[in-house]
């Protein structure tokens, strides 16, 4: 990177009031730990793919902060109990997790995350270097966390075109697709899947229901919906990984995508390069991100240097990783991170796998959040007891 002179004028200055500066923003001083730290991450999100190149960059950069991150990966439905524990006992050896919005509604709603309020003026100002959707997205942590990615995710549809020559264009064509071709769809459990999750906040948008944010009392097509759905599907994956393997082998010739989960398995070779991707009439976008978020009980000598770590996560040096190998697409969520700015392995991949109707799809459809977390904790236990339990 090309330190220019007004950088390095405004660094200079920044360091003599007291602050740090990263990729050209000055954020406010925080106070280094008496000694490096390990950090130990948990990734339930899949972020890992986004980020740990540039977290590893952070103790390249601040060895007197942090000696080493440790990092570790776990299902999104089993660290909330796993957390709840640590803490009853005092011992929480967990001090950042990457998470999802299924994680973080669920540790939202048990009380398990750090409230970052009384930290935010050790932030950057995320309204300001936010793109607004993920701004929209930052809303829904509550302040218990911070966006480090965002996508606009979907719902899309994926499919074979040698086997699906006629792919379904709505809903109810999507359902008699499934009824003529039994156990050739499929999709994964909500709770723990990003594109089960988004079909799952999408189709009230997509049938019209009464209340698309209220699935206890607005979700009546959709819950009719998924339990005719059902009937064709032989089972549920427990992960989006599941499903794509599956599609690729060609056990299964339609699955529930997204951007990313379309781009980057056609990039590892699981999914074949000329799948096709559709959209369903009424189409709405759900929007996705994942966070950092702090446990409680983690040490006070290891809250600062995480706050640190956040401010070094959000430059857009650090955000040009996020493009991956499309596993998010896009992938940054701060702005003025163009793809030119990420490693020629992600710009490759990109070109070769990303698709120019996005760009279409994008701008030319409706942008919604997710429910909020009490609402999405509920959709989550409706379908479990109403759709995966029918499949055991």
């Amino acid at each position: 990177m090309t330190i220019t002179r007004r950088r390095f004028m405004a660094t200079t200055a920044a360091a003599a009031a007291g602050v740090t500066v990263f990729g050209g923003r000055a954020f406010a001083a925080l106070q280094a730990p008496s000694s490096p730290v390990t950090i130990t991450v948990a990734d339930v999100a899949g972020n890992l793919a986004l980020t740990q190149a540039a977290m590893e960059r952070y103790t390249a950069a601040k060895p007197e902060w942090a000696s080493r991150i440790a990092f570790t990966k776990a299902p999104a439905p089993e660290l909330p109990g796993k957390l709840r524990a640590q803490q009853a006992a005092g011992r929480v050896d967990i001090d950042l997790v990457l998470t999802g919005t299924d994680a973080l509604s669920a540790g939202l709603d048990q009380g398990i995350w750090t409230d970052l309020s009384p930290y935010m003026a050790d932030l950057p100002n995320l309204e300001g270097i936010y793109i607004p959707q993920a701004f929209k997205m930052q809303g829904m942590a509550k302040n218990h966390g911070v966006v480090v990615s965002y996508y606009p995710s979907g719902p899309l549809i994926e499919y074979m075109p040698d086997r699906v020559p006629t792919p379904p264009k709505t809903a109810e064509e999507l359902l008699a697709w499934t009824k003529a071709n039994p156990n050739k769809f499929i999709y994964a459990r909500p709770a723990n899947s990003g594109p089960g999750r988004t079909f799952l906040m999408g189709l009230p948008y997509l049938l019209g229901d009464s209340d698309p944010r209220d699935p206890e009392k607005g979700w009546e097509k959709t819950w009719a919906f998924l339990e005719a759905l059902g009937q064709n599907v032989e089972y549920y994956a427990s992960g989006t990984t599941q499903t794509m393997r599956e599609f690729g082998e060609g056990t299964r010739d339609i699955v529930v995508s997204t951007t990313g989960w379309d781009i980057n398995p056609r990039v590892l070779g699981t999914v074949p390069a000329e799948a096709e991707v559709g959209t369903l009439q009424g189409f709405h976008w759900v929007t996705d991100a994942h966070y950092m978020v702090v446990p409680k009980g983690v040490a006070p000598e290891k809250l600062a240097v995480l706050l640190d770590l956040m401010n070094f996560m959000l430059t857009p040096e650090s955000q040009a990783y996020a493009y991956d190998e499309g596993y998010f697409y896009p992938g940054p969520a701060v702005k003025d991170v163009p793809l030119s700015m990420a490693p020629e392995s992600s710009q490759a991949a990109i070109k070769e796998f990303g698709r120019p109707q996005y760009d279409e799809w994008i701008a030319g459809n409706p942008m919604e959040i997710p429910l909020d977390a009490d609402k999405l904790v509920a959709a989550f236990r409706i379908w479990d007891e109403r759709i995966g339990a029918k499949k055991g």
